[in-house]
């Protein structure tokens, strides 16, 4: 029996009310909840259902048909709506069913539903206690037919049950103080062509204002040039991958995709095209290049204008072509700029030496546009009576060369005696070639002089040698003067002497007795100096040579020999004592060799480092600059999505930076529209990992600040996190391999600890695994406050304080110290001997914080040392300054990788106990069991293989668990040490 007066009631609330949504929620957003993003209704989603634009009758069909009931009234724009109500509330066991009619879901795979109502609060109602409800549920049916007349209530599918906000009573409707609740539920996995929406109604007063149906799509868009189509989002929070075509008049470079996320919005883009060689990129479109300009690259974005000295006179060009005169070489780039050959070369300075030369000229004063100018050297000998000449032939030497002298330079050696030479100096460029111009050269004239010879004339005694010269037979200059060098022979021009003399002989004296001298000649004449002559050998002879046989000589020799080493010992003593005397007066005069550095109220030795951080910066765009590299954005290839950041997405990619090979990196975006200050909070992570230098902290590569979207590029971990990486690979790494792992952390956190930087944040899942199994601390942008900051983030209410990880005193005061990161080291150590299983189970928070505070600590791992495990205890320490630092950590761990028989006793209980270590389990089945053990992906397993009972379990080996698809080995050595235990615990494990 319905209550006749609340009919009027409830609609004018519905009416009231939905003017009221249209004021403040305009019909073409979606309405925010927790499932569903703000989103623009014409641009993302499509809808399927709406009540509101319904003209007529909606023609739902309601069973029993006292239930609910269709209304039909004016809005205050007097627009009629559509609405039903309900409100059998005096009787008990209500079952109103409201079916909507079929609803195509066009190809949507999931769709939402945004309902709008009132609701009546019962306690508002007299009487009605027991047989009021203020909850009512939401089905849904898929159905290829739309013709049904009929579906039985136990076919449908429960989305939820659907509870109000906002329940309005008697006064206020009088008041008309109310608000309409919305809410918003989505159907995932659709597959037949359509569905049927219904509503259940047990017993309360409501009125169904609206109910409109949608999906979201990625609406069609146009990114680096690739268009991709409207594309329907995918199920749950998939990711649908999308490729895209290239636009017209462009070409593909790298595939273009991008992926579709389930709201309905675009992620980073992979890949790209590039408009065709003659067209520019222009509003996503590829347009020709104009007249005057054109485009040699696929890589180039816009066109250009036409390079000096070259023209386009048509739409489209790849290239301009050289004015008249002008040229361009085969490997110059179409950027170029047309050039000509260079002009002759000028000012040429000649040196003549006998029968050589030194060449010097100035380079051309018009190069022709170009930087790659070259000389060659043409030579002519010429008869001296006339001006005959011809090729001078081989025989001559010309260093460096002849040909391609890039300097205007040249030594030009082995000429003929009194000869005229001309030497051709030609400047040519690199379109020398291709001109049919004469050549321009530049001629020099020289005429050569003789060598002279040399021949004996005295006799040699045993410590001189007598030479006579015979001078140039033809020679137009006078010899000026004679030039005579001598050395040993063994020495080999070593140490020579030279001699000069303007007579034609000369005596040579001071030679050793019995030693073969070398001798060289040359002239020097008023036209310059020739060059040395042949070489001549002479052995002085070997009379009045001196014998040491005296005794005393020999003594005498002997004392000068000593005397000479102990003066060379006695001046290099001297020097080193001057030295190390002159560094002690230094140091003792360096004003800062005793200081000590203050910075933030630390103690800072010489040479140490200290962190910084950013919020220390009044601008912290100075701090991105100062600590980290800026990249330029076309040196990052983006290849795929790896997942979701708080900022934005995260990537993978190749960064090629100048002279450097390419490398892998994880690229990190800000999301498109951010606010400034979560682009400072993204770039603080950057300007906090850019401090960092160590094998164990992820390695910032660089950021990318000028241009959207604005990145942080660091190097790329092949393993991911360390907590999945241990739990995709459970129990197949030995304990060395584990306790160097945990080495690795140790001494990222010592590094960390040295810089007075406190991580906040350590667990397994914010540290970093590369092929090489090298872990690596990351995760330094979350939150990152001063400890005296009373606008901490880090608060339990806020929900940001990982509780399971964290000391106690940080817990309760906010107290983040290096020791409340060596707390947080212990549990990272349980993590990985757990193989990343959850610390504390299943327990809540606020058992954990009590559990902790009454004296509880973890218990060993399955397998775990005992020596690892008492070293976690050690970290766990209540008194923080109890807990060992991480310098000891790591030498504690290095000494058990030393002496791995350490390792060999392990610390596992021979009894279960519960995660608050009160009582041992009682299992009484197989399912117990391993629900206790957590295994239970393999009941099925043993339910097929027959072991149903606790009996039939407790002499399993390794080849009977293999044999029933139980392959793991980490699986196999939990099992099996659980059976272990169930044999000891016979007084626990009813049979």
């Amino acid at each position: 029996m319905s209550f006749w007066w609340i009919y009027p009631v409830l609609v004018t609330l519905c009416t009231l009310f939905y003017s009221q949504a249209l004021r403040t929620y305009p019909s073409n957003e979606v309405m925010k909840s927790d499932a569903l993003h703000p989103c623009v209704l014409t641009s993302c989603t499509v809808t399927l259902l709406d009540s509101m634009s319904a003209l007529g009758d909606l023609g739902w069909v309601a069973y029993p048909p006292e239930g609910w009931e269709e209304i039909s009234v004016m809005d205050e724009r007097n627009t009629p709506m559509r609405t039903y109500q309900v409100c059998n509330v005096l009787e008990v066991n209500q079952n109103n069913w409201l079916r909507t009619s079929w609803i195509p879901r066009g190809g949507a795979q999931r769709v939402y539903i945004e309902i709008k109502f009132t609701l009546r609060d019962c306690n508002s109602l007299p009487g009605v206690s027991g047989t009021c409800k203020e909850t009512f549920n939401m089905y849904y049916f898929e159905s290829n037919y739309g013709n049904l007349q009929h579906i039985p209530e136990n076919q449908f599918i429960k989305i939820d049950t659907i509870a109000a906000d906002e329940s309005f009573t008697q006064v206020d409707v009088g008041d008309r103080v109310m608000k309409l609740n919305t809410e918003v539920r989505d159907i995932s996995n659709l597959y037949k062509k359509g569905f049927y929406l219904a509503f259940q109604d047990v017993g309360a007063c409501i009125a169904l204002v609206s109910v409109r149906v949608f999906y979201k799509k990625c609406p069609t868009t146009i990114r680096n040039l690739a268009l991709f189509p409207d594309t329907v989002t995918g199920r749950d929070s998939a990711l649908v991958e999308v490729k895209g075509s290239c636009v017209n008049n462009s070409v593909e470079f790298d595939a273009p995709k991008m992926y579709c996320s389930a709201d309905g919005g675009w992620l980073v883009p992979i890949g790209r095209c590039f408009c065709k060689l003659g067209y520019e990129e222009k509003k996503n479109r590829c347009q020709p290049c104009l007249p005057g300009y054109y485009k040699a690259l696929l890589t180039d974005a816009l066109c250009a204008m036409c390079p000096a000295h070259s023209f386009s006179l048509q739409d489209s060009s790849t290239e301009c072509t050289c004015e008249k005169g002008f040229y361009r070489a085969e490997m110059d780039p179409k950027s170029a700029a047309c050039s000509r050959p260079p002009s002759a070369p000028h000012n040429p300075i000649s040196t003549v030496n006998e029968t050589s030369v030194i060449m010097e000229w100035s380079p051309p004063e018009d190069s022709g546009g170009r930087k790659d100018v070259t000389y060659n050297i043409h030579c002519r000998r010429c008869q001296p009576e006339g001006q005959k000449c011809s090729p001078c032939g081989s025989g001559i030497h010309y260093i460096p060369w002849q040909f391609g002298l890039s300097h205007p330079r040249v030594l030009i050696t082995d000429l003929l005696p009194y000869t005229n030479y001309t030497f051709d100096i030609e400047a040519l460029n690199g379109v020398s070639e291709l001109s049919s111009g004469p050549k321009q050269f530049i001629s020099v004239k020289i005429t050569t002089s003789q060598v002279v010879n040399v021949i004996l004339k005295e006799r040699k005694s045993k410590d001189s040698v007598t030479l006579a010269f015979q001078g140039p037979e033809k020679t137009k200059d006078a010899v000026v003067e004679y030039e005579v060098i001598y050395y040993e022979k063994n020495q080999k021009e070593q140490n020579y002497t030279i001699l000069k003399t303007k007579s034609t002989f000369m005596t040579v004296d001071g030679l050793k007795p019995g030693t073969t001298y070398v001798f060289r000649v040359r002239a020097h004449t008023v036209g310059g100096q020739g060059i040395y002559g042949g070489e001549i050998e002479l052995e002085t002879s070997t009379e009045d040579m001196i014998a040491i046989t005296d005794p005393n000589q020999i003594t005498i020799l002997a004392i000068s020999v000593a005397g000479g080493i102990i003066l060379l010992i006695f001046l290099v003593t001297c020097f080193f004592v001057s030295g190390r005397h002159c560094g002690y007066i230094k140091a003792k005069q360096d004003p800062d060799e005793d200081k000590m550095h203050f910075q933030h109220g630390r103690v800072k030795l010489p040479g140490s480092r200290t962190y910084i951080h950013p919020h220390t910066y009044e601008d912290p765009n100075q701090a991105v600059r100062d600590f980290a590299k800026e990249i330029d954005v076309s040196s990052i290839r983006i290849e795929r999505v790896i997942g979701a950041g708080e900022f934005g997405e995260v990537c993978s990619g190749r960064l090629k930076l100048p002279s450097k090979r390419e490398i892998c990196v994880a690229i990190k975006s800000l999301k498109v529209g951010y606010a400034e200050k979560q682009r400072r909070d993204f770039l603080g992570e950057a300007s906090i990992m850019g401090q960092f230098d160590h094998p164990n902290i992820i390695r910032l590569e660089g950021v990318v600040t000028k241009c959207k979207p604005v990145m942080i590029i660091t190097e790329y971990m092949e393993n991911g996190s360390l907590d999945s990486f241990l739990k995709k690979h459970d129990g197949q790494f030995t304990v060395i391999q584990l306790v160097g792992m945990l080495r690795g952390i140790a001494s990222g956190m010592k590094y960390l600890s040295d810089m007075n930087y406190v991580h906040r944040d350590l667990a397994a899942r914010n540290i970093l695994v590369n092929s090489n199994l090298v872990c690596k601390v990351s995760d330094f942008g979350l939150s990152r406050v001063l400890e005296d900051d009373p606008e901490a983030a880090y608060t339990t209410r806020g929900g940001k304080i990982p509780i399971r990880w964290t000391a106690p005193e940080a817990i309760a005061y906010r107290k983040f110290t290096s020791a409340s990161d060596v707390w947080s080291y212990g549990i990272v150590m349980w993590e990985v001997n757990s193989y990343g299983e959850r610390p504390y189970w299943e327990m809540s928070n606020q058992d954990v914080i009590k559990a902790i505070d009454e004296g509880y600590r973890l218990p060993p791992p399955m397998d775990c040392p005992v020596v690892l495990h008492q070293l976690m205890l050690d970290c766990w320490q209540k008194c923080r300054s109890d807990r060992p630092k991480f310098g000891q950590i790591v030498n504690i761990l290095d000494k058990f990788i030393r002496t791995p028989s350490t390792l060999n006793e392990l610390a596992n209980s021979s009894t279960w106990q519960d995660p608050n270590m009160q009582e041992a389990f009682t299992v009484t089945s197989v399912e117990e069991w391993l629900e206790a053990v957590k295994m239970t992906q393999y009941i099925e397993h043993f339910t097929m293989a027959g072991y149903v009972t606790l009996d039939s379990v407790l002499y399993l080996s390794n080849s009977e668990l293999t044999k029933m698809g139980i392959t793991l080995t980490g699986h196999q050595k939990k099992i099996l040490s659980s059976i272990q235990n169930l044999q000891a615990l016979g007084t626990h494990v009813q049979i």
